[in-house]
């Protein structure tokens, strides 16, 4: 099955918090509440460890401002 190249990746089997930036490119948070940490598929940028309500407050602030987007290729 070929992906569309504006189609987010699958969600993560350890997915707490899926949020999207300006360009709908996934911003996932992932891990438990004591040690989460968050992913832009549109930049790549991601975090350290932290928890949860820190990395939820850091990847919302993220997709607010990101613009970029993942296209894949193939």
């Amino acid at each position: 099955m070929k992906l569309s190249p504006h189609t987010n990746p699958p969600e993560p089997t350890n997915l707490l918090i899926r949020f999207h930036n300006q360009t709908g490119a996934a911003v996932d948070v992932t891990g438990t509440r004591a040690s989460s940490r968050w992913h832009c598929h549109g930049c790549a940028d991601h975090s350290g460890e932290h928890g949860l309500a820190f990395a939820r407050d850091e990847a919302n602030e993220h997709a607010a401002a990101c613009r970029a987007s993942h296209h894949r290729l193939g």
